[in-house]
């Protein structure tokens, strides 16, 4: 018989749950199960009948199977129940620090939001992230505040960024101004210097090459930039990079250009326009009494009539200078330092036992006559460039008088080209002071008074003559300027008389062509004309002309007004002003125009197209007009006896006893004044001079000639006459005084000085 016998089912294993936990220190009590296990497969839950213990009851302290946390550290939790043990680990951690990142930030202070993140440090080597729960602060509001934990930038300085849960961890944040460079753009000559600053500590570079080259120009690590020749022409890139993070750069520009070349001729320029476009030292903002003034006389033997010219960068005297040349009308000519009034050199245009000429009579320049024209220079002739100037002399207390082309070294004053040359002319004619048929040109009766023209190697000249004295005709003469040979000859009233150039010093003014235009005086007009409307016996008195230079001077066109032999035969004189080219202009219908502008006596503003100029309309010779002209914009000024000025679409003129006015164009079409001068100018009026850097800080300079009294500069902004800058009578103490004008004075500006002739000196202005 088989015995049946039953299995013995024994307690194998106990679990414990819940398994090796990671608890904060402060956190609630664990509640823990037990879980038999048997041989069976079976289990049965012992929590309740297990005994519970912890290793380490200063860790964790348990009651039946709860476990209380007591301090940090590790423990094992164990449940024992028939003689079986089960067991689990407790690690009980603490909060240890937080980390607040990004850690000590620099920033920009244009850079935008900063994010941050909280991250919790626990004791066991484990992290959390506490950045949406943490409380956030900013320590100093001034420089950033803090939303959540997106910090927003204020200001520059310091703050400290924090993060609070339970501790507090924090970062520091340094918010750095924006890095500037100024000035932004400059525009200098190669005679000066540009001083570039920054708000920060950086290193210069020029076109990205530290510190530049000769190529670039050179910058010095305190940001001044000094040119070369290599560097004009070009704009160039000044870059400042920061020296300490974070890395900033900031760019700036600056363009050198080649000093100003002139004045080397009246007026700046063949057209006569008086403009020196080239100026960047004077500005709006600091020709004013406090930042500009008389800087220094420079004294010279006799009144200075023709305008002073200035030539850059010299060499001369052992180095490179700026230079003055000045003419007199004691007959000397001299070259000076133009920024410091020291004399290179100075030669007279008098032969052994000569004198200047006497006034002969005529109170227009006296007491003496010698170099009344202004010269004009060629830098390309001889061996250093070469200053041409007409003189007048007499055989001391004699009665013989000479007129002499010189061509004068600029650097030695000595002749050139085996100069000087008498002045000495005939032309075939019935006009006054002819004989047999011809005409001679006698040099007591003229002076030069119309400055001097250079065009295609020659010197033209134009004679005035001493006030309505004696027989005299209208001289225009032309010179081979190397060899100084007479090339030509023209005499505009040879059958007539009258008509000499007057023009208040102005000079012969001529186109890209080779075409010169000149303003008569009154003189005779033959009103019979030929076919193709000239007169017939070649006599334009009072007429503005244009002569072809294509084959000797011959009378090209011409215009004159339907009155002109009743102004001529009036003492109105067209030609007491000088004439002006004007830019090419674009019309209302597109078509691209020439024109010349001149005024006189009558006081209107001629102007005439240069390719049709409108010769003269007979139909109506009492009414002041020419239907065949451009433009007659009327009487709009008093008596003219001066140059007009031109600059960015206006022209600028001063009349006797009148304002110093802005004439507009529009359309190539000359408008009514658009701004004046609170101050009147007596006899002459004023010829004015411009200076602008391009078409910014245009200034408008006059000398108010005050022939008994000083001579008085005045400086205004060319957008609105009626801002006085600056004139020389402001400065307390007669500091800006200067000597007694003459008839005409015309202002030489060139590289931030203003030269201003007188009775017996220059006047030099310029910035303090």
């Amino acid at each position: 018989m088989q015995l049946n016998v039953s299995s013995t089912v024994v307690l194998n294993s106990i679990t414990v749950t819940p398994a090796n936990l990671h608890v904060l220190l402060g956190a609630g009590p664990v509640t823990y199960t037990a879980i038999g296990n048997y041989s069976d497969g079976t289990t049965q839950d012992l929590t309740g009948s297990a005994t519970w213990a912890s290793s380490a009851p200063a860790v964790a302290n348990m009651t039946n199977n709860m476990a209380a946390m007591g301090s940090a550290g590790s423990t094992v939790i164990s449940a024992t129940s028939g003689g079986v043990t089960g067991s689990t680990g407790l690690q009980v951690v603490v909060l240890s620090s937080i980390t607040v990142t990004p850690a000590n930030q620099v920033v920009v202070a244009n850079s935008g939001p900063v994010t941050y993140t909280a991250t919790g440090n626990y004791s066991d080597g484990r992290t959390q992230n506490f950045t949406g729960t943490a409380t956030w602060g900013s320590t100093n509001t001034g420089v950033a505040t803090v939303a959540n934990n997106v910090a927003t930038l204020v200001g520059g300085g310091n703050t400290t960024i924090s993060a609070t849960q339970g501790l507090t961890g924090s970062t520091n944040l340094q918010v750095v101004p924006v890095l500037t460079v100024s000035p932004p753009t400059a525009t200098i000559s190669i005679l000066q210097t540009q001083q570039f600053t920054a708000n920060l500590s950086v290193s210069w570079y020029v076109d990205g090459i530290a510190g530049g080259n000769s190529s670039s120009g050179f910058i010095s690590g305190s940001g001044l930039y000094t040119p070369t020749i290599m560097s004009v022409g070009p704009v160039h890139t000044i870059t400042a990079n920061t020296t300490a993070a974070p890395a900033q750069t900031k760019t700036a520009s600056i363009q050198v250009n080649a000093p100003f070349a002139g004045p080397l001729t009246y007026h700046n320029d063949n057209a006569r326009t008086g403009l020196n476009s080239h100026e960047a030292i004077l500005t709006l903002a600091n020709v004013n009494m406090n930042q500009f003034g008389r800087l220094f006389n420079i004294p010279v033997d006799g009144k200075v009539d023709a305008q002073p010219l200035y030539l850059p960068a010299l060499n001369i005297s052992g180095g490179v200078h700026n230079v003055l040349f000045v003419a007199t009308e004691h007959d000397s000519v001299y070259a000076f330092d133009a920024d410091s009034g020291a004399l290179y050199w100075q030669v007279s245009m008098l032969k052994a036992g000569e004198l200047p000429s006497d006034d002969r009579g005529c109170g227009q320049v006296s007491p003496e006559i010698g170099v009344t024209a202004t010269p004009v220079i060629d830098l390309s002739m001889g061996p250093n460039g070469a200053i041409y100037v007409v003189a007048m002399s007499k055989n001391g207390p004699g009665t013989t008088y000479f007129q002499r082309l010189h061509a004068l070294d600029l650097t030695t004053g000595a002749e050139l080209f085996s100069g000087p040359k008498d002045i000495q002319a005939t032309y075939p004619g019935t006009g006054s002071g002819s004989s047999g048929g011809i005409v001679p040109f006698d040099p007591k009766t003229y002076k030069d008074r119309t400055s001097l023209l250079l065009l295609n190697g020659k010197i033209y000249t134009a004679w005035a003559s001493h006030c309505d004295a004696g027989a005299y005709t209208a001289w225009v003469m032309a010179y081979d300027e190397t060899t100084l040979a007479q090339t030509s000859v023209i005499n505009l009233t040879h059958n007539g008389g009258g008509g000499a150039f007057w023009n208040a010093g102005a000079g012969l003014t001529a186109d890209s062509s080779g075409n010169i235009y000149q303003m008569l005086g009154n003189g005779t007009f033959d009103a019979t004309l030929d076919g193709n409307g000239f007169p017939n016996r070649g006599d334009y008195g009072n007429a503005i002309v244009k002569l072809s230079t294509a084959s000797g001077l011959s009378v090209a066109d011409y215009f004159t007004m339907s009155n002109s032999i009743q102004e001529s035969n009036a003492d109105q004189d067209l030609g007491s002003g000088g004439a002006m080219l004007l830019p090419d202009m674009t019309d209302s219908q597109g078509a691209t125009r020439h024109l010349v502008v001149g005024a006189g006596k009558d006081g209107h503003i001629y102007l005439a197209d240069r390719d049709n100029m409108g010769k003269i309309n007979l139909s109506s010779p009492s009414v002041d007009n020419n239907p065949n002209l451009y433009q007659d914009l009327g009487a709009v000024l008093g008596g003219v006896f001066s140059m007009p000025a031109y600059f960015n679409g206006n022209l600028y003129y001063a009349s006797v006893s009148g304002r110093l006015r802005a004439f507009p164009f529009s359309n190539a079409r000359l408008g009514a004044s658009s701004s004046q001068s609170s101050h009147s100018f007596g006899f002459p009026g004023a010829t004015p001079s411009i200076s602008s850097n391009g078409t910014s800080n245009g200034i408008v300079w006059a000398t108010d000639s005050n022939l008994s009294s000083p001579a008085v500069l005045r400086a205004y902004d060319a957008n609105n006459m009626a801002t006085e800058l600056y004139n020389s009578t402001q400065a307390p103490s007669g500091r800006d005084s200067i000597g007694s004008g003459n008839k005409y004075i015309t202002p030489t500006i060139a590289n931030g000085k203003v030269y201003v002739g007188t009775q017996n000196s220059v006047g030099v202005f310029g910035e303090f």
